[in-house]
């Protein structure tokens, strides 16, 4: 049975930080537009209130997220259990995002490791919290994170990142112009 909260409390963030994974999910506006679902591991997530969260947003072959969040800003993120006891967690809130040209950017940026390829921060702000049995989710044994995006990030270079960037992460594949996008164009 689903179990309501009105924020993110110390038990749920326990839970939030022994995960490995979480899954982030946003949608278009318009009825033809594809929701997109989008995994997320390495050390990149932070409980930064018991209203809001944010995570360090690297590089990658799309920016569907950051598209749709500047669009109308809905965001949800979900965390489950792969080992005993069984749980799902939800996140429902308003998102937007920061780049690194953003004057938040530092104070944000500062609670996080350094990653190569940080493309942007995702910031929401939570409004409801639901917890769910997960008795359907099925047991795995975590073997570690892996180091392909980083070491892409790192073999590419700044320059490189910043250019792929511009080329694949300026809009979404229903093309709707992402912030980074539009930071070029200005």
């Amino acid at each position: 049975m689903a179990k309501l909260f009105d924020s993110i409390t110390e038990e749920l963030q326990e839970f939030i930080a022994a995960q490995n994974l979480f899954f982030v999910g946003t949608a278009p506006l318009s009825a033809t537009g594809h929701v997109n679902l989008s995994p997320k591991g390495l050390d990149c997530l932070r409980i930064l209130s018991p209203h809001k969260v944010a995570y360090l947003d690297l590089t990658g072959s799309g920016n569907e997220t950051s598209a749709h969040l500047q669009e109308n800003g809905r965001i949800t993120f979900m965390f489950c259990a792969f080992t005993e006891p069984a749980r799902i967690l939800r996140l429902y809130g308003q998102g937007y995002v920061i780049l690194p040209s953003y004057p938040d950017w530092d104070s944000v940026y500062s609670v996080f490791p350094p990653l190569p390829g940080t493309r942007q921060i995702i910031v929401a702000d939570i409004e409801i919290v639901q917890s769910s049995c997960g008795f359907g989710v099925p047991l795995y044994e975590y073997q570690g994170q892996r180091q392909t995006l980083v070491n892409w990030a790192a073999k590419k270079g700044e320059q490189g990142v910043r250019e792929y960037q511009q080329q694949k992460n300026s809009i979404s594949i229903d093309g709707l112009p992402t912030p980074l996008g539009q930071l070029s164009d200005g």
